[in-house]
């Protein structure tokens, strides 16, 4: 019987298939492991609401689990505890900025990005003189900006937590 560090290390070659250089295990969904006898159960918790990716990264834990030789597994939705991005992990954190979107932060929600209350620092010259071309980018996790030094435009992973 394989142990929850064994599962987690397992679970740690599945990525998000938005953000490729992240591991499921760094965004922090990864929420319960139970193993049994009869079987394996992963509980995971939805990163935002109607997130598309989340049935991809579902099926991609069970096909990792079933080529790992488990065959009762059981992947679950979770609606508690509520999934922020206080749950990345530093690694996490990091491997966002160098994939060049800008990393949440508590400091600049959206709605600061909108009234321009706040900027984000451009992930490829570190500039702070941003601005907000879109609340929405690729996915509607990520914020559309534009860096007004090196005029490159980037996206800005939106924070939900308290980071």
């Amino acid at each position: 019987m394989s142990t929850t560090d064994e599962i987690l290390t397992l679970l740690k070659s599945v990525c998000d298939p938005e953000i490729p250089v992240l591991t499921i295990v760094d965004l922090g969904i990864i929420e319960r492991i139970t193993i049994s006898e009869n079987g394996l159960y992963i509980g995971i918790l939805p990163t935002y609401n109607g997130c598309p990716a989340m049935d991809l990264i579902r099926m991609m834990i069970y096909e990792i689990c079933y080529d790992a030789g488990y065959r009762n597994i059981k992947i679950e939705y979770l609606n508690s505890p509520h999934w922020t991005t206080d749950r990345i992990s530093n690694e996490g954190m990091e491997a966002i900025k160098q994939y060049g979107i800008a990393a949440p932060s508590a400091s600049t929600r959206i709605e600061q990005l909108i009234s321009g209350q706040s900027s984000v620092s451009c992930p490829k010259c570190h500039s702070s003189h941003t601005r907000l071309i879109s609340a929405f980018g690729s996915t509607a996790c990520k914020a559309l900006m534009q860096c007004e030094d090196c005029q490159e435009p980037f996206e800005y992973f939106k924070c939900n937590g308290l980071r």
